[in-house]
């Protein structure tokens, strides 16, 4: 999860995932959708020629297909980065407490470029927040400045990573 490409520095609404149509349901996703996203699992950048050979479709119903997934919002295809090459030299994770709304404050921190990943949990802390930062000064800031700030954190908890072990997005689908 802790990665940035320039392109992902946009908007953050282009880019976060949604497990929901355009019109609130659950896209529905056949076996050849199931198995063209297993392709791009693979490799991004796999020409929609050779998926279309490996699914049985020619490439422009690949092609179509893409932009389908892309569109739901059940899938986007980024450039992963090693955040360390890129300038980004602390990474944590942030346990969050809230008084009151869990997601309006899931949505402050959403809309905070340095927190990559956010997620409403259920145990010890209502919100887990990922944050990519260029350095400890950068981190302070963030945490106390920032997200302590937000109206409803209660507290926050800090785990910094001191190395990034396993980070894949291989999971397949069901």
């Amino acid at each position: 999860m802790a990665s940035r490409s320039a392109e992902q520095k946009g908007t953050r609404e282009s880019r976060e995932p949604s497990r929901e149509s355009r019109n609130g349901s659950s896209p529905q996703l056949d076996a050849v959708s199931l198995a063209i996203i297993e392709q791009l699992q693979e490799d991004g950048r796999r020409p929609y020629a050779a998926i279309g050979k490996a699914v049985g479709l020619s490439e422009a119903a690949v092609r179509q297909r893409v932009q389908k997934l892309l569109d739901q919002g059940v899938m986007q295809i980024v450039a992963v980065t090693d955040p360390l090459t890129v300038g980004f030299r602390r990474q944590a994770m942030v346990g969050v407490n809230v008084e009151g709304d869990v997601e309006s404050v899931a949505d402050a921190l959403s809309a905070m470029s340095e927190c990559e990943y956010v997620v409403m949990t259920a145990g010890s802390f209502d919100l887990m927040v990922e944050i990519v930062c260029e350095d400890d000064d950068h981190l302070l800031e963030v945490i106390n400045k920032r997200i302590r700030a937000v109206p409803g954190v209660r507290s926050t908890e800090s785990f910094v990573y001191l190395k990034l072990k396993k980070q894949t997005y291989m999971w397949g689908t069901r």
